[in-house]
């Protein structure tokens, strides 16, 4: 049984902490039937997954194909690994071919659902969605046709390709190609402006890009073929861009340089052999946009990033083709996530995976409720963020629709608030589903601090135990482990197969964003502690620790207490300068539907969070906002709200926000 309720810390700690005692243990039932099936099992694999980490690895990457079978499992000369050395595999083969070779090429691969409701009348009722299901012989079929149609647009083995598409099945069918004849991808999400454009097009030194005329984006076309032209006068490195029809919006075509994508396919073989790649070969460039300076473009090779993705894919997940899975990751397929839980770590797993083009309130709030009804997922996996919005919205959107087929809910992308996952648990997964909290990064590649749903019992706001092969800990700046609950710097001592391999062009910034914050470990960047159960949980980006007259408060801590007051539904937390105590807390808040904002309740609220976390951490200022600035992919700009905490111009590119007037607003507000 769970034990509910919450305690707190003493106040006289010096870091606050707010702590949980409910406890969620795996059900019997499910646990009989999972992949890990015990937390004994778990620690058993683990411990033998760190102490002979290359025959662990080596097991798993027997179950996929090769070409040419290792001769080194791994070759690790800090900060630099070699997975499977002298291997050569393809990716696309192990997502595709080797399905269709064990005789399941007329099983379903991915299934796709793209936004707009076919409906006269523009409403809900009655209409349907336009849906497509790719059968992996279909798979093998389109991804050698669009790779035939690269080669003969002059694409070559180590060209790098950027792709910046909507959620279509084609974006998928492009990386997939890609990857099939060697041609390192670079996907660009489709919420970036004309310049971030530019900037990885040159960085990676690409001269194609594979776009769209536009993407579905609640209800209008997002003009990705507009951007893509725009970017294209701020550089003259690219010569062809090849455009998908999918929104039929007016969009300029260049003679010469843009091609159509059926025109190209059209004459293209179906057959193209999969090019046999070096374990070691780089796969794709992804970059992580940071809030200042240059995008770092993460570097993923093939043989260790496609052997971790399908481990944690199947584990994590707790995966099983023949149970009929029906798997849904609402990412974007532009961020790691996407690339990692959409395409190819589901893919080997042989479990469909499902792509869906559009907003979750399109047409209507219970738009997602109703993807998982009729497509009858069993696994979903989306972001706190989302979740937070769900609560907003009010259940009624999901009481309309049928989700026992559901039995692993994940969450992806932040910390994930206690409150928040409780209402995941009781009100989508119906208290029968586990939660995998996963904390990982685009540098990871893969899964690192995650619960297994069958083995791992839970705790809301904590991403429990270790990943196989991953040694964490939680450590000062000399490297040596704090105590329990005391905050530290997350780090990974030992190396794993999906880890980044450097950033595209830029050694020196490898070495200095990741490895030089503590001596002869990778650092995160992430601040975290380990409860006395030896669950971790993360605090917070380093940068958003906040020190106030002297203690440590990670800004997760804070919001975490908001948002357990009952009229809170999203809550953002940042630092501002302070004349007495240095630094002040300043907390951005958004109410359920329906409460009213007044003073009186900004008290109350100031009050809970100084009964959660201790006077200490109760915030100086605190300002209701209908919505908080966010990326299209959902991300908190906290660095907007840092500025106008401390009464600053907003610094920075901003073209990546959702909706630009809420900052207008909150800055109005604050004057």
């Amino acid at each position: 049984m769970a034990q509910a309720g919450k305690s707190t810390e003493s106040e006289s700690s010096m870091e606050s902490v707010l702590t949980e005692n409910r406890h969620f243990p795996p059900p019997a039932a499910f646990a009989k039937q999972a992949h890990i099936g015990s937390i004994e099992k778990y620690e058993e694999m683990h411990k033998r997954s760190v102490e002979d980490s290359e025959g662990f690895w080596s097991e798993v990457a027997d179950e996929l194909h090769w070409f040419k079978k290792w001769d080194t499992v791994l070759e690790w000369n800090l900060p630099d690994a070699k997975w499977f050395v002298g291997g050569k595999t393809n990716i696309c083969y192990n997502c595709i071919d080797r399905q269709i070779d064990d005789g399941l090429g007329d099983h379903t691969a991915i299934v796709w659902e793209g936004e707009p409701i076919q409906d006269q009348d523009g409403g809900h009722a009655g209409g349907e969605p336009e849906i497509r299901k790719l059968t992996y012989n279909d798979l093998k079929r389109e991804v050698s046709r669009f790779a035939n149609a690269l080669k003969n647009l002059g694409v070559k083995k180590g060209d790098v390709v950027t792709i910046y598409m909507p959620m279509v099945p084609e974006l998928a069918i492009a990386m997939l190609a890609c990857a099939r004849i060697g041609a390192p991808h670079s996907i660009i999400f489709g919420g970036f402006s004309a310049s971030a454009i530019r900037d990885r097009v040159e960085d990676g030194k690409s001269n194609i890009v594979i776009t769209a005329d536009g993407g579905w984006r609640r209800g209008k076309a997002v003009p990705l073929k507009d951007n893509v032209d725009e970017a294209l006068t701020l550089t003259d490195l690219v010569k062809t861009v090849v455009v998908l029809e999918r929104c039929q919006n007016d969009i300029n075509m260049v003679e010469g340089r843009d091609h159509w994508w059926e025109d190209i396919t059209a004459t293209a073989s179906e057959h193209c052999e999969a090019e046999p790649m070096d374990a070691e070969d780089l796969l794709f460039i992804l970059y992580t946009s940071g809030s200042t300076g240059k995008p770092k473009g993460i570097m993923h090779t093939t043989g260790g990033y496609m052997v971790y993705t399908y481990l944690t894919s199947k584990y994590t997940f707790d995966l099983h083709p023949e149970n009929n899975d029906m798997y849904w990751c609402t990412a974007d397929i532009g961020w790691i996530t996407g690339h990692s839980y959409i395409v190819y770590g589901l893919l080997p797993n042989r479990v469909p995976t499902l792509m869906y083009e559009g907003a979750p309130d399109a047409p209507d709030k219970d738009r997602f409720w109703d993807i998982i009804e009729r497509h009858k997922v069993t696994k979903f996996y989306t972001a706190p963020t989302a979740i937070r919005a769900f609560m907003k919205w009010g259940r009624e959107h999901i009481d309309k629709h049928d989700l026992s087929s559901l039995n692993v809910l994940g969450t992806v992308g932040e910390p994930i608030n206690p409150e928040a996952w409780m209402w995941y648990h009781e009100v989508i997964g119906n208290e029968k589903c586990p939660i995998v909290d996963t904390w990982w990064q685009t540098e990871t590649g893969g899964h690192m601090l995650t619960p297994l749903p069958g083995a791992t019992t839970t705790t809301p706001g904590s991403c429990t135990k270790p990943f196989f092969g991953i040694d964490a800990a939680v450590v000062n700046s000399e490297g040596e482990p704090v105590g329990e609950n005391e905050g530290g710097i997350l780090v990974i001592r030992k190396p794993w197969p999906s880890m980044l391999r450097g950033v595209y062009g830029n050694r020196e910034r490898f070495i200095d964003t990741y490895w030089s914050k503590v001596e002869g470990y990778y650092t995160a960047g992430d601040g975290a502690r380990k409860d006395e159960h030896g669950n971790f949980w993360i605090m917070g980006r380093i940068d958003d620790v906040i020190v106030v007259a002297g203690h440590n408060l990670g800004t997760m801590e804070v919001e975490s207490a908001l948002v357990s007051h009952d009229a809170v539904a999203e809550a953002a937390v940042v630092g501002f300068p302070h004349d007495i105590k240095g630094t002040g807390i300043a907390a951005f808040v958004t109410l359920v539907g329906g409460i009213e904002e007044t003073d009186e309740l900004k008290k109350q609220v100031r009050d809970h969070v100084a009964k959660e976390l201790g006077p200490i951490s109760k915030p100086d200022k605190l300002q209701f906002t209908p919505a908080l600035p966010k990326t299209r992919s959902g991300k908190i700009m906290r660095r907007l709200l840092r500025d106008i905490a401390a009464g600053r111009e907003i610094s920075g590119d901003i073209t990546t926000l959702e909706d630009k007037s809420i900052v207008e607003k909150l800055q109005q507000q604050a004057d």
